[in-house]
């Protein structure tokens, strides 16, 4: 295929063009801004399921608290209807002594249940502190993604901002060129990556390999609209100044 050098020249700068498209397309790919996002929200689901766990904990000790109390208010009542019976004087002595040991009985009963009460209530109380400091740190990690989001998406919206000049840019170029020579390149570029590049010294641009003398001789002794590719990777090599020849 025949082109005129300085059509061939512009190459490079669809080229450069594509390379940034590729650039800014890992970037999207890698966006640290993303990354921290996901960091956050990996943190907070962590965060959440200790809220959870401790939640889970402090039903059971509800329910606990529940059952001693409604246990202390049964022997409380019946402690009740025996003192009662006792003041009454209507009871003969056997049950009058039967009543005195039962009394006594459901007093130390009461005083453990109670200490038992307590104790749990001071777990409970523990445990709503954890709760508490598990749900401060929630919303700390949801201020710290809201914060996250919005880098983000700034980061993006630059992106993309990016990448709409490099299209007008790539539109404009590609304008200039011979459908031919475009549907090459473009075949070429989804191939490897790279459409064409510069031939600098003996040194392709596009594989980085270094071409040996004969196929420099070859290329130097082609016409200057010659269109030339590389013998390894394939890539349009385009002949400038810097090409050496």
């Amino acid at each position: 295929m025949n082109v005129e050098p300085t059509v061939q020249a512009k190459l490079l700068s669809l080229a450069a063009v594509d390379a940034e498209l590729n650039r800014l397309a890992h970037r999207r790919r890698t966006l640290p801004e993303q990354q921290e996002v996901d960091r956050l929200q990996t943190e907070r689901n962590a965060r959440k399921d200790a809220a959870v766990a401790v939640e889970i904990i402090l039903d059971d000790l509800d329910r606990d608290i529940r059952k001693l109390e409604g246990e202390i208010e049964a022997v409380r009542m019946r402690a009740d209807r025996d003192r009662s019976m006792l003041q009454s004087g209507s009871v003969g002595s056997k049950q009058l002594t039967e009543l005195q040991h039962e009394l006594t009985s459901l007093e130390r009963r009461q005083a453990a249940l109670e200490d038992d009460l307590l104790e749990v209530m001071e777990r409970r109380e523990a445990s709503k502190a954890d709760h508490d400091h598990a749900g401060a740190q929630v919303s700390q990690v949801d201020d710290q993604i809201g914060d996250a989001v919005r880098a983000r998406d700034e980061a993006i919206a630059d992106i993309e901002v990016a990448e709409q000049r490099c299209h007008s840019d790539r539109e404009a170029l590609l304008a200039v060129f011979p459908a031919e020579l475009v549907t090459l390149y473009e075949k070429q570029r989804e191939k490897s990556g790279i459409g064409a590049a510069l031939l600098q010294a003996r040194r392709c641009g596009a594989c980085r390999i270094e071409l040996d003398r004969g196929v420099i001789a070859r290329i130097a002794a082609a016409p200057a609209d010659l269109l030339v590719r590389c013998p390894e990777c394939d890539a349009i090599l385009v002949r400038t100044k810097e090409s050496g020849l």
